[in-house]
């Protein structure tokens, strides 16, 4: 008797837990593109749903390839550590002046011991004291969900639960690099394919870096100019 009514509640248990538990099985396929219609790189989606992410924030990769930042676009949950690693023959010195993380790594070659932790939602664009082209941009959402499209201005995000998403859209080429919000959008089990436009602030699409001289500064003057 004692074992039947045990077996019963292990039962119970098992079921409600399974009937509340989300459904991580749909995939998201997102084409991004600009208001002329052409495959737009390095622009992020991120996803606020009806449940949680299932995993704690994973860490990050901000590399030094040629001179150049690699991604050019990082996208990171907040809470993440980024490492900076220096794959150069030729020392870097990482730095942000952005209200939502501001540090400085002096000038070193290969991998700082420590990363840096990313704790608060926004857009930190990031500099070297000596290189003054290379600029790269870290996107930091408290949104559970997110990828940056590839060169083809696609992006996939997978084993997301059926539900309702608000979406929010940003790319390095945005008016004041403020984050533009689409449509909300409805993910079922099958998944979902579809297309979603940004709207930029130049009618072409120019490669991100190497950008000219001065651009860091530029691109810092525009992430900073709503906090003045």
């Amino acid at each position: 008797m004692f074992l039947n009514r045990w077996q019963s509640y292990v039962l119970g248990l098992a079921c409600a837990l399974l009937c509340s538990s989300p459904v991580w099985a749909a995939s998201l396929h997102v084409q991004l593109q600009d208001s002329h219609g052409q495959p737009l790189a390095n622009a992020v989606v991120s996803l606020n749903g009806p449940q949680g992410a299932p995993v704690g924030p994973i860490p990050a990769i901000m590399d030094q390839v040629q001179k150049q930042f690699l991604p050019a676009v990082l996208a990171v949950r907040s809470g993440t550590r980024v490492s900076f690693p220096n794959r150069d023959d030729i020392r870097h010195q990482v730095y942000s002046f952005s209200p939502a993380k501001r540090f400085e790594l002096r000038l070193y070659k290969d991998t700082p011991s420590e990363p840096v932790l990313f704790d608060k939602p926004g857009l930190v664009v990031l500099g070297c004291n000596i290189h003054d082209w290379m600029v790269g941009y870290i996107y930091v959402t408290d949104d559970p969900w997110f990828a940056v499209s590839d060169e083809a201005g696609k992006l996939h995000i997978d084993d997301l639960p059926v539900g309702r998403y608000h979406v929010t859209l940003w790319h390095p080429q945005i008016t004041d690099l403020s984050p533009q919000t689409s449509a909300d959008i409805e993910v079922p089990a099958a998944g979902l394919q579809l297309s979603l436009p940004i709207v930029l602030g130049n009618a072409a699409v120019a490669p991100i870096p190497p950008a000219p001289v001065s651009s860091f500064g530029e691109a810092f003057k525009k992430a900073t100019d709503e906090d003045r």
